[in-house]
């Protein structure tokens, strides 16, 4: 059951993802060449207390029997990491680019979101796949209005990355959000325009292309979360929390650098 939320809980969602907005504009400032992921993961962490919420993703049961819970406050993934990459004693290197994604709960109401970024100079093809990547969840967003389909997102996700020459993941999707982090529906990255579930307004949907330069094949490393290529190439990964409007979409994750 896709579940329509009510004007307060949207407004709840809207500071919530406003938290998540400042707390990445935040870490982009912090994006260079010799910094290590865990002290990335560290200032969300002290972030996320000081604005009175959690992490939506410390602790975050893994479906994976003997994998343990997930341990960071933020997921941080590089170069052909996809999603769900653990912070550590890694440091960022010119050249890479790193995918962050932050999730918080506060007044028992979720905000998701997440952007890649260059670390230093980057080459022309990682330049174009970030910015398709932004381009294919800006199309995503457009489609999300009342009366449309769950799978016009979809596709419109698919045709921006593959009329690039890049591919989209198949193995993971976006979702919806609300008092959960993960709710109905599954909103895959690829699909038919016209079909699936219609959308109504009251829907909060959190959208996410996971782009890949090579193929879209993924395996997940011997840790039980971090997602990469199966072909080692990189990916790009960008998410919003939208709610569908009586006039349209609004993204809740939005400052003035969260685009």
């Amino acid at each position: 059951m896709i579940l329509l939320r009510s004007k307060r809980e949207i407004e709840k969602m809207r500071w919530s993802g406003g938290i998540v907005a400042d707390i990445m504009d935040e870490l982009e400032e912090l994006i260079a060449p010799g910094v290590r992921t865990i002290d990335l993961d560290r200032r969300a962490g002290a972030r996320m207390e000081k604005s009175g919420a959690r992490s939506a993703f410390m602790g975050y049961a893994s479906p994976v029997p003997g994998v343990p819970p997930y341990p960071g406050n933020i997921c941080v993934s590089i170069d052909e990491a996809v999603v769900h990459g653990i912070p550590g004693e890694r440091v960022l290197e010119e050249g890479e680019i790193v995918s962050i994604d932050i999730g918080v709960c506060c007044n028992g109401y979720y905000g998701d979101m997440a952007r890649t970024m260059p670390v230093g100079k980057i080459s022309s093809e990682k330049k174009a796949l970030i910015e398709t990547a932004r381009e294919s969840l800006a199309r995503a967003v457009e489609k999300a209005r009342s009366g449309n389909r769950l799978g016009d997102i979809s596709h419109a996700i698919e045709s921006c990355a593959e009329e690039r020459g890049f591919s989209v993941v198949r193995d993971f999707v976006g979702h919806g959000i609300g008092q959960q982090m993960h709710e109905e529906p599954q909103i895959p990255n690829y699909g038919r325009p016209g079909s699936g579930p219609r959308l109504n307004a009251g829907m909060v949907l959190a959208m996410e292309p996971m782009i890949n330069a090579g193929g879209h094949g993924v395996k997940v490393l011997e840790d039980g979360w971090t997602v990469v290529t199966a072909d080692g190439k990189p990916s790009a990964h960008f998410e919003h929390t939208v709610a569908i409007g009586e006039n349209g979409p609004e993204i809740m994750t939005w400052r003035k650098k969260s685009r």
